[in-house]
Order: structure tokens, then sequence, then C-alpha cells
């Protein structure tokens, strides 16, 4: 069985209150070959895009993809491409990130976050 694919639920405190950034399921246990979904919900921020990033421990984050809500496909970073990485979105704030054919090298910590204007940042965690 492939080692489970993890996310994290993501909290910042911020200038004009406070932004949290919730995703779901907080573990997942595919098998090899299926396709997996993880969601993330950006809250009350207004940016309308999420950041979606793989951590492996022990490393650096990798930025996987950026997916805007008025966007009609994402954008990859280094590595990553469509399809075995993907994103939807059903709102301005409901995200999901795609992984198809899971293999075991896919097994990670996977995050998102989103543009805070009031901090001037992206935030997830």
């Amino acid at each position: 069985m492939l080692p489970a694919l993890c996310s994290l639920f993501t909290a910042l405190s911020c200038v004009s209150g406070v932004t949290v950034v919730t995703q779901k399921p907080p573990v997942l246990t595919p098998t090899k070959g299926e396709t997996t979904t993880m969601h993330c919900n950006l809250g009350t921020v207004t940016s309308s895009a999420a950041r979606w990033y793989k951590q492996v421990p022990g490393e650096a984050p990798q930025y996987v993809l950026v997916n805007y809500h008025s966007w009609s496909s994402p954008s990859y970073g280094s590595g990553f491409s469509s399809p075995k990485f993907t994103s939807t979105h059903s709102s301005q704030s409901d995200y999901t990130l795609i992984i198809s054919n899971v293999k075991v090298g896919d097994s990670a910590v996977y995050y998102c976050s989103t543009w805070d204007g009031s901090a001037n940042d992206w935030v997830s965690q």
C-alpha cells in the first residue's frame, strides 16, 4: 500500500483579522494507480486563487500549480504538469487538487495557499 498522502489544516493571523485556509481530508491513503483529490477552502480571502505545494519530509516545499477562478486551466511549477496534476474550482473559494495515476513518489504533504492582500503575501500556515 502507498504511504499516506497528507494535507494540512492551516490558519494564519493577519492584520485585517484571521484568514483561515482549510483542507480536507487531513490524510489520504490511496492505492497505487488510482486518482485522488484534496479540497481547499480559502475562507473569506477574495483573491480567487489557490497555489498548491508538495513537501516531502525534510525537504523544501515544491510549487505544484496555481489556479485562478477566472482561468480555464492552472499554471504549473517546474517538474509538474497535466494530466498527472490538475486543479478545479467550484467557487471563488473552493479548489481541488487532483493527482492521477498515484505512485509511491507522490507520497508527501500537500498544502494550498492563497494571496491575502492585508498580509501582502501568500498565506497557508
